[in-house]
């Protein structure tokens, strides 16, 4: 099974026990949005800056691996045209299910983050990316299509993990110490099956540690210019919260020629 396969059926899996990624958002939150009173997350806790937002009125937006009935059902709230592409048909579902509820108009596609060729160049105005490029194996095609699919002046926000949160010993981490054990480059199949299930669980997703060069400097190659960036954590949720932020939120612009 290719890890896109298995990533799709884990994210199925995920909505069926009721990930906090998964969960749709109330027909209260629709309401709200509809009268311009909203705010979205790329990172666990911090939401993204109101000027890192187009005018959502007949906005083309894509909402970028980003299924799971939150993000796209606010943007359309708003008044965005509004796609949501997603691996996982139960994340899209629950999409589907918020607009059918609330009575919004959204696209849903179901494909893979690395290839947008369902869509024509320069096609969406805006693009929101949340944290999930950490399930591609290799990011650098995900910002060369967005860059692609996006219209010259448009704009991307996505969200990512900071590469070192990968690297620590998970035995060490659930007791709240942080000691390097993998190096750089690093992915859950690196592990053993035992070690997989042990650490994550046999059903969780494969991540991949991506490195800033790919993350940051993938997005300058594929011809981007960054115009924002914050740091995010859990919200004081998690022990690593007290030593590092471990998220990035980015706002990069497609120049016009």
């Amino acid at each position: 099974m290719s890890v896109f396969d298995f990533n799709q059926r884990a994210w199925d899996r995920l909505v069926e026990s009721g990930n906090r990624w998964t969960v749709p958002v109330s027909s209260e939150d629709i309401a709200k949005a509809s009268d311009g009173d909203w705010q979205l997350v790329l990172t666990p806790s911090l939401p993204v800056p109101n000027n890192w937002f187009p005018p959502l009125t007949g906005c083309r937006v894509l909402c970028l691996a980003s299924g799971g009935g939150q993000q796209g059902p606010i943007l359309a709230a708003a008044g965005a045209n509004v796609t949501v592409f997603d691996a996982s048909e139960k994340q899209l579902s629950q999409d589907r299910l918020v607009a059918h509820r609330d009575g919004l108009s959204l696209e849903t596609i179901q494909g893979d983050m690395a290839d947008l060729s369902c869509f024509e160049d320069s096609v969406f105005d805006f693009i929101f990316h949340p944290c999930s490029n950490c399930f591609a194996e290799d990011i650098r095609p995900v910002w060369q299509e967005a860059y692609r699919v996006l219209r010259p002046g448009g704009s991307i926000v996505s969200g990512f993990v900071k590469p070192i949160n990968g690297l620590f010993d998970p035995d060490l981490e659930k007791q709240g110490t942080f000691q390097l054990k993998f190096s750089m480059p690093h992915s859950d199949l690196k592990l053993s099956d035992e070690e997989r299930e042990g650490w994550f669980g046999s059903d969780a997703p494969i991540e991949f540690v991506h490195s800033l060069e790919d993350q940051l400097g993938g997005q300058l190659d594929a011809g981007f210019l960054i115009a924002g960036l914050y740091e995010d954590d859990w919200g004081g949720s998690e022990a690593i919260d007290q030593f590092i932020k471990s998220f990035v939120a980015v706002r990069a612009i497609k120049p016009n020629p």
